[in-house]
């Protein structure tokens, strides 16, 4: 038994709104139908296959996060390790000896 599934008015309506979109002079209204239906199904093909992806990635999202928490549970005597950053005075040194030489070249080529 094969279950027919419902449509919702919302994209009978958008397939029906397409089909007149692109419908050509002298087009009768069954060939406009033809195509609604055609676009229509084409619609509940994308939205299948969008679902079927949206599962396949909360199925494999749900088994990292099971294959984590096992981890979490047995660590937590552990301590945590906190990284803290610090500012590298490379960064400093450079800006110190760029002003430096911008100073320089202004003193030489363009006395006061």
């Amino acid at each position: 038994m094969a279950k027919k599934q419902k449509v919702s008015g919302q994209v009978v309506t958008e397939a029906l709104q397409v089909a007149k979109a692109t419908q050509r002079p002298g087009q009768t209204k069954e060939q406009t139908r033809l195509i609604a239906q055609g676009i229509q199904k084409g619609i509940e093909e994308y939205k299948k296959r969008h679902k079927e992806k949206a599962r396949e990635l909360d199925k494999q999202k749900r088994k990292l996060q099971q294959a984590q928490q096992p981890n979490n549970a047995n660590n937590s005597d552990a301590p945590e390790i906190v990284t803290i950053y610090k500012q590298s005075r490379l960064s400093w040194g450079l800006l110190w000896l760029s002003w430096i030489g911008f100073a320089l070249y202004a003193a030489v080529y363009n006395p006061f």
